[in-house]
């Protein structure tokens, strides 16, 4: 029993490892191997369990597949998660709030605190969404498709999934931001216009205040129609996650 809770908790603990809100540097270690253990044992009891191995290259080539895999998912999701970082750091442009920054949880580094606002906001919708229900079904059902043990599938045909998904990312997290930046666009358009017009008027004094003064207000219009992009994002991650499991 407890060697097949071990296996499955290779491929588990890895996608842990990569996964934002749930596992990273966020989250303490012991949190994340109590987690990763307590879905491995509820896993094993309704899996079939995986082959009896002994010590030798087949089982260390088992146990790099199982960790690839687990990161492949986590990585899925991740990407997910940074399109919203993406829109926050686009917005945070145009706000003149690039400068404000703070620690990032998901990547250990600074970034724009608007970046934050979004990944909390992205979080909270995977929650509500039920992500992390269907988090735990995809980790079954990877199984079903890749057991352990067994050989990985057509390499090229799996990889050409991340790109696909990799630009899905990219577009949403910059229609998320569009409407944002066009609106501060113009602001800054309409303030650059009045200070040629009348030099006595300082756009910095005046723009900068005006411009985040917009930009929060659009902020909060945007929360209210956040919901229906970002669950649609959540969808495309999970089907890239099952497409690399077969």
């Amino acid at each position: 029993m407890l060697a097949t809770v071990l296996w499955y908790a290779l491929r588990i603990g890895a996608a842990l490892q990569v996964l934002p809100v749930i596992g990273g540097r966020g989250i303490p270690v012991r949190a994340r191997l109590i987690v990763t253990i307590a879905l491995s044992a509820a896993l094993s009891s309704v899996l079939p369990a995986p082959p009896p191995m002994g010590v030798d290259a087949a089982t260390a080539l088992a146990v790099l597949r199982e960790f690839s895999v687990g990161v492949a998912i986590g990585m899925m999701l991740r990407l997910a998660f940074e399109a919203g970082r993406l829109a926050g750091e686009l917005v945070s442009q145009g706000m003149g709030l690039s400068f404000a920054t703070m620690a990032d949880p998901l990547n250990g580094a600074p970034s724009p605190v608007l970046s934050q606002w979004f990944y909390i906001a992205f979080a909270l919708l995977f929650f509500v969404t039920d992500g992390h229900l269907a988090l735990v079904s995809l980790l079954a059902d990877s199984y079903g498709g890749l057991p352990v043990g067994a050989s990985l599938p057509d390499l090229p045909a799996l990889l050409s999934a991340v790109p696909m998904f990799f630009a899905a990312c990219l577009r949403a997290g910059a229609l998320l931001a569009l409407p944002v930046m066009m609106a501060l666009l113009a602001v800054n358009i309409a303030f650059g216009v009045l200070a040629r017009a009348a030099s006595q008027l300082n756009p910095i004094q005046i723009g900068l205040p005006t411009s985040l003064l917009v930009g929060l207000t659009l902020l909060m219009l945007l929360m209210r129609e956040l919901s229906a992009p970002v669950g649609r994002l959540f969808e495309d991650a999970f089907a890239a996650a099952r497409a690399l499991t077969g």
